[in-house]
This record gives C-alpha cells, structure tokens and sequence, in this order.
C-alpha cells in the first residue's frame, strides 16, 4: 500500500475589515496576501461584490460568500480601526462576533490607542454623575469606561496588535498553541 506523506495544509486566515471600501483595496490584500505567505498563511479574502452571479441579490451574495469563508477559516485578523466614527466598522465587528461563536480565534489591527471612554471623551462632551459614572452629556448615557481599547465584548474576547503584519504574526503565534 502506497504510502504518500500527506502535505500539511496552510492555517486559513479570513482577513475582515472595512478595506474593501478603501480606494486601493486590491493593492492592499495583495500585501496583506503575501503578507501572509510568507507567515505560511493562507487568505481568505472578503467578498467585495464579484461573486459568480446569481438570481440572488448581491448584497445577499456578499453576506453568503463571506459567512461561508468565515466557517471554513482557521483564524481571522480583522481591521478594527474606527469607522465613519468611534467604533469599528459594524460589518467587521458582526463577523468577529461570529467567528467567536464559532471557536475562532481572532486578532484584531488597527485599534486606536487609549480606552474606548478617552476617546468618547474626546469627541463628546461626557461628564461624570454623582455616582462617578461617565455619561454623556447631552443624553445621559453612559460610556463604558473599563480601560479597554474597545467594547468589553470586543476586548475581552480577542488579541489585539498594532499593526496588521503584528496580528498576522500573533495569528501564527495562536494557531501553532493550538496544535500543540
């Protein structure tokens, strides 16, 4: 019986984030592709719009085809920088939610520096209550203010690197812990 050594396979990274919208977004995940290759990793890019067509709406599309990457991933590295505002973009943060659900690790890049409640601070007039909580000023609600960089449930459930070479390297870094 023919015994073939069986080829390992490269860890598939699904790399989420707003960048599909950048002007430059194929020159960008082709650096973040090769970026990968060279961590021996294997991208799984977002679908931006040019999937096979279909009856479908493309919207719905783009939803069926990023989902089906995201469970076929190993990890995902995603692009939390703020977005259109304070948080991170809502489509990215929906698919770091998911791939948490599902048991995959995720790294994030692109995360302001200070907490979350510095930079509410910053952009909104906030004060504390008498209670030292910090709210808003105009509406009275509160700001979450743990320290974290983000939500605590972006926070506490991910790694977080500056750059995206960073959380790449972190990636490996998890998914090599886990096959041990």
């Amino acid at each position: 019986m023919d015994q073939t050594p069986e080829i390992p396979t490269r860890p598939r990274i699904y790399l989420a984030g707003p960048d599909v919208f950048r002007p430059d977004a194929r020159d960008h995940f082709v650096r973040l592709k090769l970026a990968c290759e060279a961590m021996g990793l294997a991208a799984l890019l977002p679908a931006d719009g040019e999937e096979e067509p279909t009856p479908d709406a493309l919207e719905k599309r783009i939803y069926e085809a990023n989902m089906q990457r995201l469970r076929g991933a190993d990890g995902v590295v995603a692009n939390l920088s703020s977005f259109r505002g304070l948080e991170p973009d809502s489509g990215t943060v929906f698919e770091v939610g998911a791939a948490v659900a599902l048991g995959i690790p995720v790294v994030a890049y692109g995360v302001p520096e200070g907490s979350y409640a510095d930079r509410a601070r910053i952009a909104l007039k906030c004060t504390h209550d008498a209670g030292g909580v910090l709210r808003e000023s105009e509406t009275g609600i509160a700001v979450e203010d743990f320290g974290q960089p983000l939500n605590l449930m972006l926070a506490c459930s991910i790694h977080i690197e500056p750059t995206p070479e960073a959380a790449l390297r972190k990636m490996a870094e998890v998914l090599a812990a886990r096959r041990q």
